[in-house]
């Protein structure tokens, strides 16, 4: 995650036949690590949970620690690093994408933004590149947060063509307005990396409130819920044959007790 973003007032020279680069000739891939291994889960644990709260729809693109090519002059200097975590609504997903052109994909900007803060990136996520998310990009929701320190986590929503900062619930949680999510900090094992203390996950909750699974967690739920239904049939099938068992010892103490009074139940 390390940026190096250029300030937006610094001009850039260029020669007036000098077109946009074409998608072959664009770096894709920096050679730059994320922070930490942290950094790398809490990507794309937003990543990989995204379609499952999506469920059936399918016309968005969301990307990870990828170059978003913009503007010719950015294109020309290939020396903005993209975001961290990243989703374009209302386009096409059924097609492979190294990174986000702006150019090739009729103008579209990210619709969502997240940052994950370092103290490397902090100040540069929160000033130039929240800056360029709201007055370029025009990204309607942006958020930060450091899975080191989740007192981080905060966020903006594009009002009038500027940001405005978005308020805790009294959970701690910001609503995207974009996406119809909330997300929130949370506390557990993902990728074999526990949370402790001050660190936190950053997840997606449904407008219920209901944490949205990444899809192991979602089969392991869907898992339990089978074994529980089974459980349940068991059980059923369980009463079943006891009342089967007393309604036939009922009816054998009858059959006996019409013997003993000389009766023949065959007769009856």
């Amino acid at each position: 995650m390390v940026d190096a973003t250029p300030k937006l007032s610094q001009p850039i020279h260029m020669p007036l036949d000098w077109q946009p680069l074409p998608p072959d000739n664009l770096i894709f891939d920096d050679g730059e690590p994320l922070e930490t291994n942290r950094h790398r889960i809490a990507m794309n644990l937003l990543i990989r949970s995204l379609p499952q709260a999506m469920g059936e729809r399918t016309n968005y693109f969301t990307g990870g620690n990828m170059f978003v090519y913009y503007s010719r002059n950015q294109a020309m200097n290939r020396d903005f690093r993209g975001s961290d975590f990243f989703v374009v609504l209302d386009v096409e997903s059924d097609r492979e994408r190294q990174g986000w052109v702006v150019w090739e994909e009729e103008g579209r900007y990210p619709d969502v933004i997240v940052e994950l803060l370092s103290s490397s990136t902090a100040k540069i996520d929160q000033t130039i590149k929240k800056d360029l998310y709201e007055r370029i990009f025009k990204t309607s929701d942006y958020f930060v947060f450091d899975p080191f320190d989740a007192s981080s986590f905060a966020g903006w929503t594009l009002v009038r063509n500027q940001y405005q900062p978005l308020q805790h619930d009294d959970r701690g949680w910001l609503w995207c307005e974009s996406l119809g999510l909330w997300l929130g900090a949370w506390q557990g094992i993902v990728d074999r990396e526990p949370t402790t203390g001050s660190c936190h996950w950053l997840r997606f909750y449904n407008s219920a409130g209901e944490l949205v699974p990444l899809p192991e967690e979602a089969a392991q739920q869907q898992l339990s819920d089978v074994q529980q239904q089974l459980l349940g049939a068991r059980q059923q099938l369980s009463d079943a044959q006891r009342k089967i068992d007393q309604e036939r010892q009922q009816h054998e103490a009858l059959i006996a007790k019409l013997r003993q009074r000389g009766i023949d139940p065959d007769d009856l």
